[in-house]
Parts: structure tokens; C-alpha cells; sequence
């Protein structure tokens, strides 16, 4: 299966994903994210696996399913497996505090289950993914039902609401949830935690791509192939 943006920065995300399929430990019951970077780190775990690592995996969307499935990792659910040992996923944005911006893929919400489930989450990026402050549209998944409420919401909080469309279709796109995706612009966040929590208090909305408190670690992966890695204690 081609992996989105899979030449997009390769170098960088290949080195930073394999780095972090490192710390899988035997025996543990993972996360697996979604995404080009996070496609490097599922097949480096694969290939553990072919060496005799003993994993399950809860993955975060059908693309990361698909992916494990090739790499020969066995899957569970959160429903035999609802606390992980650690999750593995990419990012669209990272700041300085480890504030992260998901959702590119749609699947952030399913992302957000998984990473809040998990003892360790770690996040896997190239260097061109990190910024100050961020600055990303954030993407915000909203039941369909509620859709021109939800923009409303947007443009009171400040920003610049656009439905997403499919590429290669008519209409929006759908996530594996069946709802919509509204990419939401608001500049560059002062007050991440604050706009979080008021994204989350809109009615409709099922989850939003801003993730606070939750990042353990991330991965940076560079384009000579070196990576730097950056903690945080929750």
C-alpha cells in the first residue's frame, strides 16, 4: 500500500519513524497512527516482528490497519486492550511545549482515542513539522448534521472555517467515522489549551486536531538522516 506523501521529505521521516520503533518493547500492546511517518515506523516494527517480537497493535484508522496487516503485525482493539503501552503517530505541526496539530489525515479522532489510551505517546516528525508557535489550520471533525453550526463557531472564535473536499471525488470528504472535516485557519495559536477547550464545547463537534498534555516524546528526524529527540514529563 503507497503511504500519503511518502516522497514528501522521506529521508527525515523515514529516520525519525524507525528511531521510535525502537522502543517497542516485547510484549507490549501498541498504538499504531496514521500517516507517511508513522507508515515508516509500522514496517520497522514489522520487521521486528519477523525477528521474533511478540506485539499487538490497536491501530487508528483503515490506511494503518492495511499497512500492519502488510508488515505482519497482529492486531487487537481497545475493547480487549483498552490501555496501551505506548502509541506511535505522525503530526502535522509540533511547538515548542509539544503541542501537536493532527488531523491531515482525518483520522484524528480515532488518533486522540489511542494516543489518551496509551501510557507513552510518542510523536514522529521531520524538521520541516516544527514551529514556535503553531500555526496550522486545525482540522476538526463534525457531524454532518451540525456542519454550518460548527463553521459558525468557528468564524466566532476567530477563524476561518473551509469544508474539506474529497481529491478524487465529488462532496467532502468522509472520515472511517462517516462524519466531515472542517479545516479550520486561526493564524498563528497563542493560547492553545484555550482555543482546545473552546473547539471542544462547540455542539456537532465529534473531535478536533489539537492535541495538549498528552505528548511524551517526539522524533525529529532531519534531512542528512540524524534525529533529535525531545521529552516532556505529564
Amino acid at each position: 500500500m503507497q503511504e500519503r506523501n511518502a516522497t514528501s521529505g522521506s529521508t527525515g521521516k523515514q529516520a525519525a519513524g524507525e528511531a521510535a520503533a525502537w522502543l517497542v518493547e516485547d510484549g507490549s500492546v501498541i498504538g499504531l497512527g496514521t500517516g507517511s511517518t508513522t507508515a515508516f515506523a509500522i514496517k520497522a516494527i514489522g520487521r521486528r516482528v519477523d525477528e521474533g517480537l511478540d506485539v499487538l497493535a490497536v491501530v487508528t484508522s483503515y490506511q494503518s490497519e492495511m499497512l500492519a496487516i502488510e508488515a505482519g503485525i497482529p492486531l487487537t482493539t481497545l475493547a480487549e486492550h483498552p490501555e496501551l503501552d505506548i502509541a506511535i503517530d505522525g503530526a502535522d505541526q509540533v511547538d515548542t511545549d509539544l503541542n501537536v496539530i493532527k488531523g491531515g489525515g482525518a483520522a484524528h479522532t480515532r488518533e486522540k482515542v489511542v494516543a489518551f489510551s496509551s501510557d507513552q505517546f510518542v510523536v514522529v516528525v521531520d524538521d520541516s513539522k516544527m514551529k514556535e508557535q503553531l500555526d496550522h489550520f486545525v482540522p476538526i471533525e463534525v457531524l454532518p448534521y451540525a456542519k454550518e453550526l460548527v463553521m459558525r463557531c468557528v468564524r466566532e472564535l476567530g477563524g476561518e472555517p473551509q469544508l474539506r473536499l474529497a481529491s478524487r471525488k465529488d462532496g467532502p470528504v468522509i472520515t472511517d467515522n462517516g462524519n466531515f472535516v472542517i479545516d479550520a485557519a486561526f493564524g498563528t495559536i497563542d493560547n492553545v489549551e484555550a482555543l482546545s477547550i473552546s473547539l471542544s464545547m462547540c455542539p456537532g463537534v465529534v473531535e478536533h486536531g489539537i492535541f495538549t498534555d498528552v505528548t511524551d516524546m517526539v522524533f525529529i528526524g532531519n534531512k542528512d538522516g540524524s534525529v533529535k529527540r525531545l521529552d516532556t514529563l505529564r
